[in-house]
């Protein structure tokens, strides 16, 4: 219904004021009394129409005309002639109460249930222990991300069997199982350095922690870690895991750098035999002039014979240059790697004994680096130095490798060996073993193949069952792939003893996310880890 005009004069009134005025023009003597005194109406008050008129034809013989809202009592909304004021204002009064009517009607909509039962906006808090204080408006909380469950503290319902784990017969006497983690727990004075790539996370996210939280959910017998800050290693990690019963290694990075890597094992089943940190710098080498490090131990179950070398676990941890157009630095520090652990692993017969291999190694999977490892064999010829990581999709860049890519006084060959180590061939007595270590030296300048013997398998596939999508390792803001892996030597299902390697056998490992799992808890770091790594986890079965 449409609500009547209340400026609008009545006609009653509207006669009346003509006939006054008409009456007063009569008693005037016909209009020369336009300057004489305001006529009052009956019961002796000032006609406020006239009076108006008046101050508006001398407005300097006037004082202001006060606000009827501001005088005491509002006596003068009752007033004739003051209905223009009165009635604007109370037609915005009115639309305000209109308004906050229908705000109320809206609100009290949305407070009644199904039954039509109107409840009490207080009543929501109930139950909760800080209730919100009457006056306040109600926020409505925020929707959380679906939670990951692979996220969930021990992640015990994300532990993944290996298919190939009933496919060897089960080694003949004694087995040991152990586990391995590794992780890159993403140093303190890195982050701030590298602050770009975490703009995404909370400011309570990145801070100075070293993973001990994650870490300690975790049943494992070896750990390899990765930008472990110096003094968070001996002011926090060593002592609370040493108060665990677990014995820690450590190798700094080369200079100034603060973290470095660390190899942690349980001390009631195993016993260190030999630490041996590897340095990658070499001073005046100007491929090898980088500060990067590694760290090999080799580890004996406290159930094997002490006096049996053959009883040993290799274990290996790294931390490649992350420089995606370096490839030649990468593989020759990889190369140094490499020979540290043939020497190390290699038995008195000339066999291999069993070797894990941890790390970040700054390359994807299917690069050339990884196919390396994974196939003991790279030919570089006309390679680019910019693919050999696989971390760029646009590499740019189009120097390519030479050979050899590093240099003779390396003392390291191409097949990934100390120049003056044996062959297996020599170990087991062939006569071809000193002609081919005479061919292995020429062929160092020649060759524009790499090679090494060690038969690494990676303990993940890569990709998500059951839809292929790519597992991922690292995440930040400009990057989401994989770079982190557990590689290690398999036993033959056929002869796991014989001459050329004693191998290790997969149990299961902790499944790893893709990106959209990620994308769910902002990426990396967020609340649930401190680095932007994941960790890794695998069991494996020793046969001794």
């Amino acid at each position: 219904m449409e609500r009547p005009d209340r400026d609008r004069e009545p006609p009653h009134k509207r006669r009346k004021r003509e006939e006054e005025k008409r009456r007063d023009e009569e008693r005037g003597g016909g209009g020369g009394g336009g300057g004489g005194a305001a006529p009052k109406a009956a019961g002796g008050k000032v006609k406020e129409g006239n009076s108006r008129r008046d101050s508006r034809v001398d407005s300097s013989s006037s004082s202001p005309r006060p606000n009827h809202h501001l005088r005491d009592g509002g006596q003068d909304r009752g007033k004739k002639g003051a209905g223009e004021v009165w009635g604007n204002s109370r037609d915005r009064d009115f639309e305000r109460t209109k308004r906050g009517n229908k705000e109320r009607e809206r609100k009290d909509s949305g407070s009644r249930d199904r039954g039509g039962n109107h409840w009490r906006s207080r009543d929501r808090t109930e139950g909760r222990k800080d209730p919100q204080p009457a006056g306040t408006r109600t926020q409505t909380p925020k929707s959380k991300p679906k939670p990951n469950p692979w996220f969930r503290e021990g992640g015990a319902e994300h532990w993944e069997t290996s298919p190939a784990c009933g496919a060897y017969p089960p080694p003949p006497g004694a087995a040991f199982d152990f586990s391995v983690m590794s992780y890159n727990i993403l140093s303190q004075e890195l982050l701030q350095d590298n602050a770009y790539l975490y703009r995404h996370c909370d400011p309570g996210v990145a801070r100075p922690v070293w993973g001990s939280r994650l870490i300690l959910l975790f049943s494992f017998q070896i750990l390899c870690l990765q930008e472990v800050q110096k003094d968070h290693y001996e002011n926090q990690m060593k002592p609370a895991l040493h108060a665990l019963g677990y014995q820690c290694e450590y190798k700094k990075r080369t200079g100034s750098k603060p973290d470095g890597c660390a190899v942690i094992f349980n001390s009631s089943r195993l016993s260190l035999v030999s630490s041996n940190p590897v340095e990658f710098f070499r001073p005046g080498d100007a491929l090898l002039n980088r500060d990067n490090v590694g760290l090999v131990v080799l580890l004996r179950p406290n159930d094997n014979d002490p006096s049996s070398s053959a009883g040993c676990i290799c274990i290996a941890n790294t931390h490649l240059l992350y420089n995606p157009r370096r490839g030649d630095v990468k593989l020759a520090q990889l190369a140094i790697l490499l020979a540290e652990v043939g020497r190390l692993s290699r038995l008195p017969d000339g066999s291999a004994g069993p070797v894990v291999l941890c790390g970040d190694f700054n390359s994807t999977p299917g690069s050339p680096l990884y196919r390396f490892l994974t196939t003991g064999r790279l030919d570089y010829r006309g390679l680019p130095i910019s693919t050999v990581s696989g971390q760029e999709n646009a590499p740019k860049g189009q120097r390519v490798l030479e050979s050899p890519i590093w240099s003779r006084s390396l003392g390291i060959n191409h097949r990934c060996q100390y120049e003056d180590e044996p062959t297996a061939e020599a170990h087991a007595g062939s006569p071809t073993g000193t002609t081919t270590r005479l061919c292995d030296c020429l062929s160092v300048c020649l060759s524009v193949c790499l090679s090494h013997s060690l038969k690494l398998q990676s303990s993940y596939q890569h990709r998500l069952l059951p839809d292929g999508r790519p597992e991922i390792t690292t995440c930040h803001s400009r990057t989401a792939i994989t770079v982190d892996y557990i590689l290690f030597t398999p036993e033959s299902p056929a002869a796991p003893s014989c001459p050329g390697g004693r191998g290790l056998r997969l149990l299961g490992r902790l499944s790893l996310v893709g990106r959209p799992e990620l994308e769910e808890v902002n990426f990396l770091p967020n609340r649930h880890h401190s680095s932007d790594h994941l960790p890794l986890l695998a069991r494996f079965r020793f046969g001794l």
